[in-house]
């Protein structure tokens, strides 16, 4: 197999979206999020992390010094990211169940719940190298691991999130649509 930079990708820029689950994604990659997906804002510079991990049991025999065979016991998949636009939507998506209300004027009021109740949500990635286009489509999915907020001088203060995927209805735990040509089914 020769190899071929033409094939080698970077994430230039992109969004993450954030709607109710059972809110309908694009099914292609020309298509308008819905007004229902609310884009995250700005990310750092980081961009976004997708780890993607399955879990196997080995089953031992006593003739065998090795496994005769091997039962996978679990997928995970997760996408992280730093929001760094501080908005209703990322402060909310950050603190499960917490309300924003407006309570005099110009002051705005975020009530945290001491215990809030799981919380799923419909997620969606876009990114782009040149006219190479990706979407990945989390159906539904959970925030299930938050970093430390860290308020200081030289940096912006950010909102460490991960997202866990939970399978749907359907045997996917996401769907990644993309435009390159490099993953046409024949290569």
């Amino acid at each position: 197999m020769a190899l071929n930079a033409d094939n080698v990708r970077v994430g230039l820029n992109g969004n993450i979206y954030m709607a109710p689950k059972g809110t309908t994604a694009p099914t292609d990659l020309d298509t308008a999020w819905d007004t229902a997906w609310q884009d995250l804002g700005y990310m750092s510079e980081d961009g976004v992390n997708l780890e993607y991990s399955t879990d196997v049991e080995d089953i031992n025999a006593w003739q065998s010094l090795s496994p005769v065979r091997r039962v996978l016991t679990s997928v995970d998949m997760t996408m992280g990211f730093t929001a760094i636009e501080l908005k209703t939507r990322t402060i909310t998506a950050y603190f499960p169940g917490a309300t924003m209300t407006d309570v005099a004027g110009s002051v705005h009021k975020l009530s945290i719940p001491s215990a809030p109740g799981p919380q799923e949500f419909a997620f969606g990635l876009e990114w782009v190298d040149g006219s190479i286009k990706n979407r990945l489509i989390i159906p539904r999915g959970e925030i299930t691991d938050r970093g430390a907020i860290t308020i200081g001088r030289s940096d912006a203060v950010g909102l460490e999130m991960t997202v866990s995927a939970y399978a749907t209805s359907a045997p996917e735990l996401a769907t990644w649509l993309s435009n390159d040509p490099a993953w046409a089914a024949a290569a």
